[in-house]
């Protein structure tokens, strides 16, 4: 059984065993794969998001995994093969693309971290340009919209739960009108086809090519929300510092201009991504706290970093005019 994270979701690697008689046989599992990933898709096919706002207004008429996956392939993206599916059982047999995560390879110095991130970022360009421009308008992904009610929605575990990652004595519903504001500065954003969790335990390493997984809550987001999740999610600054993280996005922004996409202007770009950091970090403790409290235990260690972060793109906003931005979250973070 491999660590399926915090969905529903359930996986096992399966060993394929050799056909032992016949040419034929013998020629095929020349080709064959020695591994398969069986995968339960749980209960549901929607997020919690998408149920608690209401954002389709039918269940899918097949697993969003399959939908997405077929339309990604379509693109290029590299993301496994499925081999069989059952959607009656919920089952389905996918690739196995290894146990080498994007981020465990730059801990361990596979290759440095900023080559491999460039790599991440060449396979993110392809699903933001390309899935973009060719968006199946009748996929799961089309409908459902990365906006400032869901920005919102996701930050509310963080009054909740969120206490212990700011200053004693802070009233977390005092900081509702900034977490109001933030939302609706993340939802007036220009949107592209975003994979939504696109992070180095969700990206593996392959034979040398990134290998993408966990594609299948696909949905329309700023581009800088992706590049925030995998820049700075978790302990991804143990690998990725600020120096590193603004080449990383400079690399990003050349990408499009290579590939004639849309670009915002610099200055908006990363006032968008600083924003998208903020919001994540916040999402993050709030969602890892209330983890935590449910008994799946790990993420707790997380949280430091979100706090971190949080900090970090707060003392940003106090140095840049209006230089009023988010007063009471500052203070709440002790950042002056």
């Amino acid at each position: 059984m491999l660590k399926g994270d915090a969905s529903n979701r359930r996986f096992w690697r399966v060993a394929l065993e050799a056909p032992r008689r016949g040419a034929a046989s013998r020629r095929f599992w020349r080709v064959a794969p020695a591994s398969a990933v069986a995968v339960d898709l749980g209960p549901d096919d929607l997020p919690g998001y998408v149920r608690a706002l209401n954002l389709v207004s039918a269940p899918p008429a097949e697993p969003p995994f399959l939908g997405v996956q077929r339309f990604l392939k379509s693109i290029g993206a590299a993301v496994p093969e499925v081999y069989v599916a059952d959607p009656q059982r919920r089952m389905l047999l996918v690739e196995d693309v290894g146990e080498t995560s994007l981020f465990q390879a730059a801990l361990d110095g596979a290759a440095k971290p900023a080559a491999l991130y460039r790599s991440a970022i060449d396979e993110l360009l392809l699903i933001h340009v390309e899935g973009t421009r060719r968006l199946d308008r009748g996929g799961i992904a089309a409908p459902i919209a990365y906006d400032a009610r869901l920005f919102r929605w996701e930050m509310e575990d963080f009054l909740t739960t969120g206490s212990g990652s700011v200053a004693a004595g802070t009233e977390l519903r005092a900081l509702v009108p900034e977490l109001d504001d933030l939302a609706a500065r993340l939802g007036r954003l220009a949107r592209v086809l975003s994979h939504r969790d696109y992070h180095g335990h969700n990206l593996f390493l392959q034979n040398g090519r990134i290998r993408v997984i966990d594609f299948q809550d696909a949905l329309l987001a700023p581009a800088a929300q992706d590049l925030a999740v995998l820049l700075t999610t978790r302990d991804t600054d143990r690998v990725i510092g600020p120096e590193a993280e603004r080449r990383l996005l400079n690399y990003y922004i050349a990408g499009l201009v290579r590939r004639s996409a849309p670009c915002p202007g610099a200055q908006e770009f990363f006032d968008g991504y600083h924003l998208c950091v903020l919001q994540h970090a916040l999402k993050v403790i709030g969602r890892f706290n209330a983890l935590e409290r449910q008994g799946k235990t790990g993420y707790a260690a997380f949280i430091p970093h979100a706090a971190a972060q949080a900090r970090r793109m707060l003392a940003r906003f106090a140095m840049l005019p209006p230089q009023d931005d988010f007063p009471r979250l500052r203070a709440a973070f002790g950042v002056r």
